[in-house]
């Protein structure tokens, strides 16, 4: 099982993040499997950082074997979505980007990537699914995957050239505006439309 992520896939969260550039292609990194954390179970802030962020996303999962998908078939690889977190230890990435060294230890940590629970997607809905996530009550994030800069079947389409995309392997397809620190005790939850997916705690 892969954990793919994509960076920088809305123009609000980008502008935040003092980037004015468009990208020309999705921004593809990964997560191995010990990154996952799910079911509710707490999050513990990790020693190594001082600053470690959330990133509420729409996570789909592949649901067949492709490589090298079109787009107008790339509908087909997937019927699943959820609420995920993508943390980031952004004081860690912060240090390594000035270094110009690559960040993957600061978003491929142990329980970074955390999802909710999975539910179908209807057909009319794959381009337009609204999304929110909440601290100890308070909205800190929305998103519509209508607002995305690549769309999830353009994703997939661009990551099976480079990677086989198997069952099982998800896909964090980017976060819009909003992401801040998470603090010990904060309770987060995750939700598409009203429906709530994603509820855990930080430890």
């Amino acid at each position: 099982m892969k954990i793919i992520a994509v960076g920088w896939n809305y123009h609000d969260h980008n502008k935040e993040m003092n980037r004015s550039f468009i990208p020309k292609e999705p921004t593809i990194f990964m997560k191995p499997d010990s990154a996952l954390l799910k079911d509710g179970k707490p999050f513990f802030i990790p020693d190594f950082s001082e600053r470690i962020e959330y990133e509420a996303e729409l996570v789909i999962k592949i649901n067949r074997l492709g490589k090298n998908i079109a787009p107008r078939f790339a509908h087909r690889y997937y019927n699943e979505v959820t609420v995920g977190i993508d943390f980031t230890a952004r004081d860690l990435q912060q240090k390594l980007k000035e270094n110009g060294a690559p960040w993957e230890i600061s978003k491929a940590f142990d329980s970074s990537a955390v999802i909710g629970e999975f539910i179908p997607i209807p057909d009319e809905s794959r381009n337009n699914m609204e999304f929110h996530l909440d601290i100890n009550n308070d909205t800190v994030q929305r998103g519509n995957s209508a607002d995305m800069i690549f769309k999830i079947d353009e994703i997939i389409a661009y990551v099976s050239h480079f990677f086989t995309l198997k069952i099982g392997d998800l896909i964090f397809t980017g976060t819009p505006s909003g992401v801040g620190p998470v603090n010990i005790n904060d309770h987060l939850q995750g939700y598409i439309g009203d429906k709530k997916l994603l509820d855990f705690q930080v430890k």
